[in-house]
């Protein structure tokens, strides 16, 4: 009935924490294109996968908003332990090294996950 905010009163531009949100798609196929230039190398090879982009999870909630066309009521509860105001990935080794970008903006992957939502409600899959 209510999404939980932990917290609004992080240093960043709306007192919500920062995130790099990206499309399952784009993950994966950076985990494909990670095997595919380097699954014959030896060694650990460390690539961050995300878009590169913080998204304050009050920007991501109305972005929801706008996609799913609803109204998303939500409260601000007590921050939980441990979460840090901003975080998100540096893909400029993937970018250099496999040729892999995200391509999917947050618009069109909430859009993607409202479709999703509602094919699983249409199959009676809460």
């Amino acid at each position: 009935n209510c999404l939980n905010i932990f917290g609004n009163d992080y240093p960043t531009k709306d007192g919500t924490c920062v995130r790099d949100y990206i499309h399952v798609m784009d993950l994966a196929e950076g985990h494909v294109k990670a095997w595919q230039v380097k699954g014959d190398s030896a060694g650990l090879h460390i690539y961050n996968l995300g878009t590169g982009q913080g998204v304050s999870v009050l920007e991501m909630v109305q972005a929801f908003a706008k996609a799913s066309e609803l109204e998303i009521n939500y409260k601000i509860v007590e921050r939980r332990p441990g979460d840090v105001s901003e975080c998100w990935a540096d893909p400029s080794k993937a970018i250099n090294e496999l040729g892999w970008k995200a391509e999917t903006s947050t618009e069109d992957t909430l859009l993607s996950a409202w479709k999703w939502q509602l094919k699983l409600r249409e199959r009676g899959i809460q």
